[in-house]
C-alpha cells in the first residue's frame, strides 16, 4: 500500500513538472476538458429540467397581477409624458412672447472621451474636439444626465475638460424647488459635491435637485448639476454641511455634449430684444408702415448740400462756379417759373 502511494505521488509530481515546463500534455489537457464539460452538463441536467418545468407551470394569478401592474405603470408614464410635452410647449410659447426663443434650443455638438488625466489628484478628461472644431475655453460640457464640467485647455484637435468634482472647481447653483442660491464645489471624490456657506436655517433638504443658476456667465441656466444627499445642521456653527451627488455619470459617460452658449452681452441681448419688439409692433399695426417711406427724405436731403459742395470742386474760379452752382439749385425749386431762371442766368454772366 505504501509503495503504491509513493508511486502515485511521484507520478503526480512528474506530471505537474512536465505540464509546467513543456507542452507535451497540452493535447491531453484539451481532451480532458471536453470530457469534464460533458460531465458538468450531465450533473447540471436535473436542475435545468426542474427550472424549465417550474417556469412552464408558473402561477397564472401571478402573471395576471404582473400584467395589470405593468399596464398601470404604462398608463401613468404616458400621462406624465403628455404633461411634460404640454409643459414644454407652454415654455416655448412663453419664451417666444419674451423674444428669447433662441435660448430654448442651444447649439450643441457631440464629443467622445478619448483619455483621462493620470494624476489621481485631478479630475480631468480629454475629448476628441478641439480648437479646429470651434471649441472655446470655458465651454460647458454635459452628458445625458447633467453638467460634467468645462473646457480648460485647448489643442487643435482635442480639449481638456475639468470635471465638477475637482477640488479647484466651483459652480453657482440653485435649488430647483425654491430657488435658493449656493456654490457647489468639488471635493476630489467623483461621487460628491459640497455646498459652501449655506446658512444653517436655509430651506434645503435631502433629495433637492440642484440646477445651474447661470450667474457665473459660464454655465447656461437650468441644467441639472447634483442631488442633495445629506444635510447636517450644527447649532454651534453658522453654516450647514450640505453634501450632494452629481447627476452626471462622471466615471461612466463616454459620449458628451459641448454646449455653444449665447456669447452676446446682456446689453446686446436687451437691444436686440427691444428692436424685435419694435419690429413686431410696427408689423402688427398694419402694412402701410413700410420701408419705402424712409428713402424719400434721404433722396431730397442730398440735393440741398449740393451748393456748398460745388465751391470745393472748383476752387480755381470761385466766382463763375458759384454762379453755376446757384443756377441748378435755383432751377429746381423754381420749376414753375422758367422766365425768372432765364433772367438770372444773363445777369450772372455779365
Amino acid at each position: 500500500m505504501g509503495v503504491r502511494l509513493l508511486v502515485l505521488v511521484v507520478l503526480s509530481v512528474s506530471l505537474m513538472v512536465v505540464d509546467a515546463r513543456f507542452t507535451l500534455l497540452k493535447p491531453v489537457r484539451s481532451q480532458m476538458s471536453l470530457v469534464l464539460m460533458q460531465s458538468y452538463w450531465i450533473t447540471d441536467l436535473p436542475q435545468r429540467l426542474w427550472q424549465g418545468v417550474a417556469s412552464q407551470f408558473g402561477s397564472r394569478t401571478e402573471l395576471v397581477a404582473e400584467n395589470e401592474k405593468l399596464q398601470t405603470e404604462n398608463l401613468l408614464l404616458q400621462g406624465r409624458l403628455q404633461k411634460l410635452a404640454a409643459l414644454t410647449e407652454q415654455n416655448v410659447r412663453l419664451r417666444e412672447l419674451l423674444n428669447s426663443s433662441a435660448l430654448v434650443n442651444e447649439k450643441v455638438e457631440v464629443a467622445e472621451l478619448i483619455g483621462m488625466d493620470p494624476n489621481p489628484f485631478t479630475h480631468r478628461i480629454i475629448i476628441n474636439k478641439g480648437e479646429r472644431d470651434g471649441v472655446v475655453l470655458g465651454q460647458p460640457v454635459l452628458d445625458a444626465r447633467g453638467l460634467m464640467g468645462q473646457v480648460v485647455e485647448l489643442m487643435p484637435y482635442t480639449s481638456r475638460v475639468l470635471l465638477l468634482t475637482d477640488t479647484t472647481h466651483s459652480i453657482p447653483v440653485q435649488v430647483n424647488r425654491n430657488g435658493l442660491r449656493a456654490i457647489a464645489s468639488g471635493t476630489g471624490n467623483p461621487e460628491r459635491l459640497e455646498l459652501r456657506h449655506v446658512a444653517d436655517t436655509a430651506d434645503i433638504k435631502e433629495g433637492d435637485l440642484l440646477v445651474s443658476s447661470g450667474l457665473g456667465q459660464r454655465f447656461p441656466a437650468g441644467y441639472p448639476v447634483a442631488t442633495v444627499k445629506e444635510v447636517i445642521h450644527d447649532s454651534g456653527q453658522p453654516f450647514a454641511i450640505v453634501r450632494a451627488v452629481p447627476t452626471a455619470a462622471l466615471n461612466r459617460s463616454r459620449y458628451l455634449l459641448l454646449v455653444f452658449s449665447d456669447s452676446r452681452t446682456p446689453e446686446e441681448r436687451a437691444n436686440e430684444a427691444a428692436q424685435a419688439q419694435e419690429a413686431d409692433r410696427q408689423g402688427g399695426d398694419g402694412a402701410p408702415v413700410v420701408p419705402a417711406t424712409v428713402p424719400k427724405p434721404a433722396a431730397t436731403t442730398p440735393a440741398k448740400p449740393s451748393a456748398p459742395a460745388a465751391p470745393a470742386a472748383a476752387p480755381a474760379t470761385p466766382a463763375k462756379p458759384a454762379a453755376h452752382a446757384v443756377k441748378p439749385s435755383a432751377a429746381k425749386p423754381a420749376a414753375g417759373k422758367p422766365s425768372a431762371a432765364t433772367r438770372a442766368a444773363p445777369r450772372t454772366e455779365q
